[in-house]
């Protein structure tokens, strides 16, 4: 995600401590490009892929080993909560009922 002013931007919300990521992230131009047609086809996966590696590849170098373990903590937290609010979504939208036909 590219810097577009020198102010920092927040990872969180001040008030309610809410993360920010997920929001920051749904306004990507690669993100609202892919779904834009209500799918996510293998390519742009893929391509998505391909641009976290890179900054992954870019930045990792860049941190000291204790900041290299908290940033590692802090993505696999934040890959966490990410799983855990779709498969929430999933079980919202799921069927409270069996068929029984």
């Amino acid at each position: 995600m590219a810097a577009t002013s020198a102010a920092k931007s927040s990872w969180f919300d001040e008030g309610s401590n809410t993360p920010l990521i997920t929001e920051q992230a749904q306004k990507l131009e690669s993100f609202l490009a892919a779904i834009a047609d209500g799918k996510v086809t293998d390519a742009e996966l893929k391509e998505q892929e391909e641009r976290l590696v890179k900054l992954m590849k870019e930045i990792e170098p860049k941190l000291d080993p204790q900041l290299h373990d908290r940033v590692t903590q802090l993505l696999c937290e934040l890959t966490a909560y990410d799983l855990m609010q779709v498969f929430n979504s999933m079980q919202q939208v799921k069927p409270k009922t069996k068929f029984r036909g």
